[in-house]
């Protein structure tokens, strides 16, 4: 695919991008030099929002009350989501949804849109293609890929290939995505049949490791790799359970898949030898905010803060829900995804100074890495 450059490839063009490139390398505060996301719906900035028949939306109230311009922005969330914090913690603008910069209305699809990053994560969206089938429609992890390879071919074209490498191979490469593949195989007794929970796991790794080596090869080398939370215990999955307790399968899944992918990731790095990387330990986070939700400041750890139903968990955050007057004491915001206020403490959790919840390195320390 290749992307419009509105002339700005040729000539004096060429050196006012080169020139931008240069002040965002030494702007204050920055650390990296762009931020490229993939992911689910955890980190979705607004991609599904161009996808016309997906299911999986929030471009609706009372999604994004709590934004700064408090109005729906496609974040699952009642305000900013776990890219928007960890952008800020980077020194970057969140980046912005890759179909929103290609779109026939947008202007400014030129490579001046892609300096700073892009995200290319969608809700539904998981690392194997078609888990997104009861949504309809979203971008799998392949999908997403494939989009990188697209802004590299385009930020070449503009930078010149010893420009882009330099510029890639020192941003951060954001990994969020496996929950929608957990949920799937809970989901369907042929996958369950077909394979054991461990065979599964290990599979979701091997199909990532694909991807990420496609990466590679395109000049990414520093990633962040958020774990996969105890999703069990998100409201959709305690609804399921007559005492409201949280699915064990569906968690202990999680940490197995988990470990699977550290065990991919030390290999990778292994084999590639020129890849640093932090894994997030979402799961242990997570889970302390609901085993001692006061320590955390939080009151509510099972029911959603915007729904309709037993724990505001039968119907999702939908114009007739209702929603809590607190978003602050919540985890959760609707029966999957976390509160702003939830995101935010995550990301303050791991990206400096918590060896606990970080391997090898904590996100601040992978953006000093020197490539």
């Amino acid at each position: 695919m290749k992307m419009a450059s509105n002339g700005v490839c040729a000539g004096r063009g060429f050196w006012v991008v080169f020139l931008v490139l240069l002040r965002l390398g030494c702007s204050e505060g920055q650390r990296v030099p762009a931020a490229f996301v993939f992911g689910d719906s955890l980190v979705d900035v607004g991609n599904n929002n161009y996808l016309p028949v997906s299911f999986a939306k929030a471009d609706f109230p009372h999604n994004g009350m709590d934004f700064p311009t408090k109005k729906p922005t496609g974040r699952f969330s009642n305000g900013k989501n776990t890219a928007d914090f960890l952008a800020e913690k980077l020194g970057l603008p969140t980046s912005p949804p890759y179909l929103a910069l290609i779109s026939s209305s947008s202007k400014s699809n030129s490579s001046s849109s892609f300096l700073t990053g892009v995200s290319f994560a969608s809700g539904g969206a998981g690392i194997f293609d078609g888990t997104d089938e009861k949504y309809q429609q979203s971008i799998p992890l392949t999908k997403q890929v494939e989009y990188y390879l697209a802004v590299h071919e385009n930020l070449v074209q503009h930078m010149g290939s010893s420009g882009a490498k330099k510029h890639v191979a020192k941003s951060i490469f954001v990994v969020a995505i496996g929950s929608n593949d957990i949920f799937g195989y809970s989901g369907s007794s042929k996958l369950r049949k077909q394979h054991t929970p461990q065979q599964y796991v290990n599979l979701m790794a091997s199909s990532l490791k694909d991807q990420l080596k496609r990466l590679h090869s395109y000049d990414a080398r520093k990633f962040v790799f958020v774990g996969l939370p105890p999703i069990g215990c998100c409201p959709s999955q305690r609804n399921q359970n007559k005492t409201a307790a949280c699915n064990e399968d569906t968690n202990s899944w999680s940490r197995m898949y988990n470990t699977a992918l550290l065990t991919m990731l030390k290999g990778l790095q292994s084999e590639l030898n020129n890849i640093s990387y932090s894994c997030l330990d979402t799961y242990a986070v997570v889970q302390n905010f609901v085993q001692n939700p006061s320590a955390y400041g939080f009151a509510e750890v099972k029911a959603a803060c915007c729904g309709l139903g037993n724990l505001n968990a039968k119907v999702a955050c939908l114009p007739i829900s209702q929603y809590c007057p607190n978003r602050q004491d919540h985890v959760f915001w609707d029966l999957y995804h976390p509160t702003e206020a939830a995101a935010r403490m995550f990301i303050d959790k791991v990206f400096n100074g918590s060896t606990q919840y970080t391997y090898p390195m904590d996100v601040q320390q992978l953006a000093a890495v020197e490539v």
